[in-house]
């Protein structure tokens, strides 16, 4: 597959990379000589300097034979304008577009993004991508991640083992014996700074990040058993009053009455911005840096802080800071990898990076066959993925064992004909199922060719 991507920064450049790893032809195009030249000289693309929105630019970059362009840049209107340019002059048949400016979705212009108006197949918002993902954090206290798939019906639980976990040292396939009604999988162990596949004989340890493929309905058995029993926040503090905290802090105030929000921003033309959208919340103006600031939304006595400016080092500090004076969990945003290490040493309970959330989402429509979803696990070391099995795929009647997929793929859970199916070696596919599974970076490609549309099919 030929893909042009529009901008070299940390989005555009971890997509070129997954991608081109998987053997397809990926050219890069950026406005920036330096991110160019340092596309160029790490990864295995072609990268090309100039304005992702002109024509002769794009032509240069393979626009003809193009069957796909992802615009990604800084700037929202050259994405836009790169993708209007794809459709009308080179017939690209997929473009998608990174769109940050929340004006944009104003529902008063939600006629902008038709297909019949604007020539962009999927518009993505990290901002909106990233507040949501943290609203559903927040609906599962224990977890460090969570991602829901087929429908809500199957979620993907990052569940960190402390000493207290109850199955520390117990193998994975004795879980099933000891709890029969769980319909639950063990699919992947980040351990010493390494993403693993889980396999029947491993036994979980103290430290170890454990990903979980589970019923949806069982979500709190499945954190019961490793030692969470964490209650739902009902007192939260939000520092920064971006389109991130503010987006948050809304859909708070519509979706439980009972919840106590805190918002602190540092701009003051900002917090009089917000205070005046928001109903029920508080907004403070300040520094979340400041303890008097902290103890002042009484951070001591809340439930959960978010640390979701735009800066790395000032969500680090306050999130580490607000355990510090006594709030039971924090969460921070955080741009650079290069913090992850220190997150546990501070007593931070989880973070999330945007860029992972975005490539993540843009990752889901790039991939081929049918795959309906995509989450990308550790840095892009694994995916989790929902795919489906349609009538002319080679999986029909054909049992997980038959398939010899080797050591880099673990089913989790099956959804067929409306109820869930827990994945064991004998489990024969049928029309219709939707898989969730997870893969490592290396068999992806692998998982796409399974689950590939045939040519009949259409």
């Amino acid at each position: 597959m030929k893909v042009i991507i529009c901008g070299a920064g940390q989005v555009g450049t971890g997509i070129a990379e997954r991608l081109a790893a998987e053997g397809n032809d990926i050219s890069i195009v950026d406005a920036s000589t330096e991110l160019v030249q340092r596309a160029n000289d790490v990864l295995e693309v072609r990268a090309l300097h100039g304005n992702a929105a002109h024509p002769d630019v794009l032509e240069r970059a393979g626009a003809r034979e193009a069957d796909m362009l992802i615009a990604v840049t800084l700037h929202d209107e050259v994405n836009m304008v790169a993708c209007q340019v794809a459709h009308a002059l080179f017939d690209i048949p997929t473009k998608i577009a990174r769109v940050r400016a929340q004006s944009y979705f104003d529902p008063s212009w939600r006629k902008l993004f038709d297909r019949e108006n604007m020539a962009i197949d999927q518009v993505i918002s990290p901002e909106i991508e990233v507040a949501r993902m943290i609203l559903r954090r927040l609906e599962t206290p224990g977890a460090f991640e969570t991602v829901t798939f087929a429908d809500r019906r199957v979620v993907l639980l990052g569940i960190s083992a402390g000493s207290d976990c109850p199955v520390i040292d117990t193998p994975i396939q004795q879980l099933g014996q000891l709890f029969p009604d769980l319909n639950a999988a063990i699919v992947a162990i980040v351990r010493g700074g390494k993403l693993l596949v889980a396999h029947a004989a491993d036994q979980v340890q103290v430290g170890d990040d454990v990903y979980v493929i589970a019923d949806a309905a069982q979500i709190a058995r499945v954190l019961q058993i490793f030692g969470h029993e964490e209650t739902q926040a009902r007192r939260l503090i939000i520092a920064g009053g971006g389109n991130i905290g503010f987006f948050i802090a809304r859909e708070l105030e519509e979706r439980d009455a009972n919840m106590r929000v805190k918002v602190i921003e540092l701009s003051r033309n900002r917090a009089i911005e917000i205070a005046e959208k928001l109903n029920r919340s508080v907004v403070l103006h300040g520094s979340s840096l400041s303890e008097d600031v902290l103890r002042e939304a009484e951070a001591p006595f809340a439930d959960t802080l978010l640390a979701v400016t735009n800066d790395d080092q000032t969500n680090l500090l306050t999130a580490a800071l607000a355990k510090q004076i006594g709030c039971r969990s924090s969460l921070c945003l955080l741009n650079s990898a290069n913090y992850s290490a220190m997150i546990r040493s501070l007593g931070i309970d989880a973070q999330l990076n945007p860029k992972t959330v975005t490539v993540s989402r843009i990752l889901q429509h790039v991939r081929r066959g049918r795959i309906r979803g995509v989450h990308t696990l550790h840095n892009g070391a694994g995916e989790v993925l929902e795919a489906e099995v349609l009538e002319t795929s080679g999986l029909v009647g054909k049992s997980i064992r038959e398939l010899d997929l080797g050591e880099g793929i673990r089913f989790g859970a099956i959804l067929r004909k409306n109820a869930l199916v827990r994945p064991t070696g004998d489990t024969e596919f049928e029309v219709g199922d939707r898989a969730v599974l997870f893969a490592r970076a290396d068999h992806v490609r692998q998982i796409e060719q399974l689950f590939r549309v045939s040519p009949d099919y259409f």
